[in-house]
């Protein structure tokens, strides 16, 4: 039997789950096949650390969950309606072999690309889920049925590959190893694909590339002129660095202009503080050359020399004359004080 679906994080789960009297059957990690409707596929590499190792992001909708067993009251299907299901991220891993056929097919060519007939369709991808099932009401009433709730996990991140889906999708990409790059140039890009790095040797061997056979072709033909190795591959490389630094500076902008972020909470608080203090900030005086410095040193020194040989100068003693004087002075000075305690005693 199908029934409709509804997510585990509906409010009508949390409720199902408090009522009491109320049957229901949890089931948790069940295996289950995901009907996907397929709406994106991009062909992404890793990072230097893995050799741009190529990848495929799919982008779709939840359409349907099939259980590996039937659940409860014979349920064999849950399924949701356009635009009711949830959003599925999946990445899909290439294996050695499948990579030796992209090559083939001209995967270091600019006219490569992801196959259109892939998207646009359901597909059936594996994965665990846990589910909830409430059991229809006691009155036999028409239209009464159970209610599925679903859970799948890891949704947003699916892992898949040729052996966990069964999909062969590097036989669906088009044969491009006659565009672009001519064959001559591409079997010396094999040969250098191969003595560039250990991470990724195994991928091309000379039995699957049948480079015997190439050579010999190629050793009847002229050869090209300061031709150098790898070339069209470092070309390649190159336009991949560039497209993942891309993707990078635009999430990193995303992310600083979303509220809420670490980054927009640093370019609104921390960077635009220290922008204004730098605005602000006095610029310093140049500094004084060390001639000059010595200079002004020792005419301090000077003054200050002058000054104290000034404080510890002795006067010259007073003349005969001016020592008479000084008496005279004295003499009148006393002669008055005298005559004036003789006028307050009378």
């Amino acid at each position: 039997m199908r029934t409709a679906g509804l997510t585990m994080n509906d409010v009508w789960a949390h409720r199902v789950l408090r009522e009491r009297g109320v049957e229901t059957h949890r089931l948790e990690g069940v295996t289950a096949e995901l009907g996907v409707m397929v709406e994106s596929l991009d062909l992404m590499h890793r990072g230097k650390e893995e050799n741009h190792r190529p990848y495929l992001h799919m982008t779709g909708e939840l359409r349907s969950v099939t259980p590996a067993k039937a659940l409860p009251f014979g349920i064999s299907q849950v399924t949701y309606s356009p635009g009711q299901g949830e959003k599925v991220d999946a990445f899909y891993e290439f294996d050695d072999q499948q990579l030796v056929v992209l090559a083939s097919k001209g995967y270091f060519t600019s006219g490569f690309a992801v196959p259109d007939q892939v998207t646009g369709i359901e597909w059936e991808l594996p994965a665990m889920a846990d589910m909830l099932v409430l059991a229809p009401s006691g009155a036999q009433t028409e239209g009464d049925a159970p209610v599925v709730f679903t859970q799948i996990h890891d949704i947003g991140g699916l892992e898949i590959d040729l052996e966990s889906s069964g999909y062969d999708l590097a036989g669906y990409f088009a044969d491009h190893s006659k565009e672009g790059v001519p064959r001559a140039e591409a079997v010396v890009d094999a040969r250098g694909l191969k003595a560039r790095s250990d991470a990724i040797n195994s991928l091309f061997t000379e039995d699957e590339l049948g480079l015997d056979a190439e050579a010999k072709h190629v050793a009847g033909a002229p050869v090209p002129e300061a031709v150098p190795t790898a070339d069209g591959m470092s070309a390649r490389l190159q336009q991949i660095e560039a497209e993942i630094a891309a993707e990078r500076e635009k999430y990193q902008t995303e992310r600083a202009s979303t509220e809420g972020t670490t980054e927009n909470l640093y370019r609104e608080r921390v960077a635009a503080a220290l922008q204004t203090a730098e605005d602000q900030e006095e610029p310093f005086a140049p500094p004084v050359p060390a001639h000059e410095a010595r200079r002004d040193l020792n005419q301090d020194l000077d003054l200050e020399q002058e000054q104290e040989s000034r404080r510890r100068e002795v006067k010259p003693a007073p003349s005969l004359d001016e020592r008479k004087r000084q008496v005279a002075r004295r003499a009148a000075d006393l002669d008055f004080g005298e005559d004036g305690e003789q006028s307050l005693g009378s």
